[in-house]
């Protein structure tokens, strides 16, 4: 849910990138916020503990524009991929405004996207959230590696909803933004309709 800061004039929004262990999440974060002015963004933070981590941090696209004279700050986060740490991507999922779901490419991979999808939609549910009703764009990371499977056969399988999804290459930042972008233009509609909540 977003927060509205009056004294600032900003509406900040929450982005959660989730996704199985090792599939990109925090490659894709850590592009985004090595290209993005260093005058709009905050740090980069890293909470971790022995085994699990957490990557966020704030950046304000002046491209964006307002809604209704606030200007716009997002918050990317990821959860930590391992399905151990449940208790921490619920954590990370409150007050989510739009999700982006990192799937890995590599066929060994697809028993992992699907067990994570499934675990983002209970997670959700237990927050009050429904997938099918929040903004929610897939990437399909690792195009590049000989393994990748298909994206058509990713798509029957983790997007038959066919939300907007993009083909990655986080390292090269190859649809890294255009991810982002597709996400930050639903949460933007849905502030602008009125529908958080």
């Amino acid at each position: 849910m977003s927060f509205i800061n009056y004294s600032s004039r900003e509406i900040n929004c929450k982005i959660v990138y989730y996704g199985p262990g090792l599939c990109g999440k925090t490659t894709n974060l850590q592009y985004i916020y090595n290209k993005t002015n260093p005058e709009t963004k905050g740090k980069l933070i890293s909470l971790s503990t022995e085994t699990d981590r957490t990557l966020f941090f704030d950046f304000l696209p002046l491209s964006l524009g307002e809604i209704r004279g606030f200007k716009t700050r997002f918050h990317l986060y990821t959860v930590p991929g391992q399905v151990f740490y449940d208790a921490s991507r619920k954590l990370i999922l409150k007050g989510v405004d739009g999700v982006v779901f990192v799937a890995d490419s590599q066929v060994e991979r697809m028993e992992a996207n699907i067990e994570s999808i499934e675990n983002l939609k209970i997670n959700l549910a237990e927050q009050g959230y429904d997938l099918n009703k929040i903004p929610f764009v897939m990437q399909y990371n690792k195009r590049d590696l000989p393994n990748a499977v298909s994206a058509e056969e990713l798509r029957k399988v983790l997007n038959p909803r066919n939300v907007p999804e993009f083909p990655g290459v986080a390292p090269t930042g190859v649809g890294v933004f255009d991810t982002l972008k597709a996400v930050a233009k639903l949460v933007l509609s849905e502030l602008r309709k009125g529908g958080q909540g």
